[in-house]
């Protein structure tokens, strides 16, 4: 516990200095016809994320609590990720290379992982491992960058990294990876930590430093969870099903009514019912005790039934992808102005 408010505390201190240096050298997100904002915000406090988790990883490397190969996963992908992220918030990158940086980081952490084994009993084991690994490498491309999409109001990615990573500490802790447990832990004090200043009305944003890392983040520990059980998948997929589900439904929208997917855009249905309820608040905590009241009982539920894990898994998402339609997620906002903010 002393550690979790370590971390936290690190975290929160850190944004903070990050925000007094941002404001004082002008580096700010102005508002534009997509944000949701309507004042300039510092944007880069993810880096308080960063360096209070990778910190606790570097710790608890050293006293030889975790295996090296997942903690150079964390810190050498991360690390990767951050960096790149924090030359967008600047500079605002082309996406090729961004692209290529996510795709090494993804290549790296499987490497390090070998989190997909290929199957003993099969003439194409061999085969199937490369295609399971292939799947690893893509599902950690697509969670890198799926944060990013769904960083688009007030404490929403804080929060739901908070969720998704103390609920799925509870599960691992559950099963027997009091390691993995420990590392999930700390992933959401430092979430918790940096969402003290991007509460609404947001002081200060995360950024692409911040949102890319938590995601990347996340499925890597979700990877190497699954390499001791690979019925852990399934839980991590439901826990995250919130995010997962508008970014994955709204993209396919855009793609298929021939917008140009490719750019940034604010069609997303938490934009929407933002929009609608005037809040972000309102659309974060709802989010939340979604989490909380709906996916963590039914990841529970698929981590003590394994063999209905498919089904439970389609049962948690239904309602997402109704709510999706419901707020015209991959469609454009009903008006040009801006989300009003609490």
């Amino acid at each position: 516990m002393r550690v979790f408010i370590l971390v936290c505390l690190a975290s929160a201190l850190i944004t903070a200095g990050a925000r007094s240096f941002l404001t004082r050298h002008g580096l700010m997100d102005l508002p534009n016809a997509r944000s949701s904002h309507a004042v300039p915000v510092p944007r880069g406090g993810g880096v308080g994320i960063v360096l209070a988790f990778q910190s606790a990883v570097a710790w608890i490397l050293v006293s030889c609590a975790i295996p090296g190969r997942l903690a150079w996963a964390l810190i050498g992908g991360g690390l990767a990720i951050a960096i790149v992220g924090i030359l967008d918030d600047r500079f605002r990158l082309p996406r090729w290379p961004r692209l290529a940086v996510h795709s090494l980081a993804a290549a790296w952490a499987v490497w390090c992982l070998d989190a997909i084994q290929p199957a003993q009993l099969s003439n194409n084991g061999e085969l199937s491992g490369w295609v399971r690994r292939c799947a690893a490498f893509a599902a950690l491309i697509w969670l890198t960058n799926l944060f990013n999409f769904m960083d688009g109001i007030d404490g929403l990615a804080g929060m739901e990294a908070v969720c998704v990573s103390g609920l799925g500490a509870v599960l691992l802790l559950r099963d027997g990876l009091p390691n993995e447990a420990q590392l999930s832990l700390m992933l959401s004090a430092a979430s918790l930590g940096f969402l003290v200043w991007n509460w609404p009305p947001a002081k200060i944003f995360m950024g692409d430093v911040g949102s890319g890392f938590l995601g990347f983040t996340l499925g890597t520990l979700a990877l190497s969870s699954s390499k001791t059980n690979p019925e852990l998948i399934w839980p991590w997929m439901i826990l995250l099903a919130a995010f997962i589900v508008d970014a994955t439904v709204t993209l396919l929208r855009r793609i298929f009514s021939r917008a140009r997917w490719y750019e940034a855009h604010c069609s997303h249905a938490y934009q929407h019912a933002a929009q609608i309820c005037g809040s972000h608040a309102r659309v974060t905590l709802a989010v939340a005790a979604m989490n909380i009241g709906w996916l963590f009982p039914l990841a529970w539920a698929a981590w003590r039934y394994p063999a209905a894990a498919p089904l439970i898994a389609s049962v948690a998402v239904i309602p997402l992808v109704y709510l999706t339609f419901r707020f015209n997620g991959g469609r454009e906002r009903f008006s040009s102005d801006v989300i009003p903010q609490d």
